[in-house]
């Protein structure tokens, strides 16, 4: 999407070798963020739940790579150790475990909470805390989602740990930013990932979705990983604490 693309003044979309960390990078939205910082020369450490994934996409990239399962607390934070010096972080791993609210469970509630939102406290913890050692002027980006604003049947706990999401990327804003630390969430709306795909392609869900869309169509994983690329650019440098939605207009129909 950007190509050679340098903006006014002296800035350059180049990640000039920092080391950028990426959780979440097997898959859909995360592989294509650990791959378009790579084309723009960041050094990316995946860090994913699948070997699999993690192998292939190392193949394809020559990343560093992490195995790890976020809903373990202990392993979270070994994992964030293990990645060493981290000037970019993106948390964007998180799952989605749909039930109506008159049946959701304590169990998917806690995994969904586990997962999306006290890894992302573990893991930039870890991560701020040597930023500031270091006296670099770090960039966090929270992935989060549209559902933060527009309820949604069957997403009550996926939902609330997004608007929780949005809510700590604003605290970590207003306390890292006086170390330099900018901290900003996007939220995309459905995003055409292979679950995303299954999950709405028929027309009867995904149809009235797709209509109150300005822009008559979901987005796509490059959508995603582009306004991501450019919030954690000095280009971004006086944007702190956003909840950006990439949602093709949604919320303004």
């Amino acid at each position: 999407m950007f190509g050679n693309m340098e903006l006014p003044g002296d800035f350059q979309f180049d990640f000039k070798q920092k080391r950028a960390l990426v959780t979440g990078a097997g898959k859909g939205i995360g592989r294509e963020i650990a791959t378009m910082l790579h084309r723009f020369n960041a050094r990316v450490i995946a860090l994913g739940r699948t070997e699999k994934d993690l192998e292939s996409l190392k193949e394809q990239i020559g990343c560093e790579t992490i195995l790890a399962e976020l809903e373990d607390a202990n392993a979270t934070r070994q994992a964030a150790e293990r990645a060493g010096k981290v000037d970019l972080l993106v948390n964007n791993a998180a799952i989605a475990i749909l039930e109506p609210f008159l049946k959701a469970t304590v169990a998917a509630w806690d995994k969904t909470m586990a997962v999306n939102l006290r890894a992302v406290m573990i893991i930039s913890q870890v991560v701020a805390n040597q930023m500031i050692e270091r006296g670099v002027s770090g960039s966090i980006v929270n992935v989060s989602s549209m559902s933060s604003f527009q309820a949604l049947p069957d997403h009550s706990a996926y939902a609330a740990s997004k608007a929780g999401l949005d809510q700590l990327t604003a605290v970590m804003a207003v306390e890292l930013g006086k170390h330099r630390i900018r901290v900003n969430s996007v939220n995309p709306t459905v995003v055409l990932t292979d679950m995303g795909k299954r999950a709405w392609s028929d027309p009867a869900k995904g149809g009235p979705m797709l209509a109150r869309i300005p822009l008559r169509r979901f987005a796509e994983c490059e959508d995603i990983a582009s306004v991501v690329c450019f919030i954690l650019t000095d280009g971004a440098a006086m944007l702190n604490g956003l909840a950006l939605r990439i949602d093709g207009g949604f919320l303004v129909t």
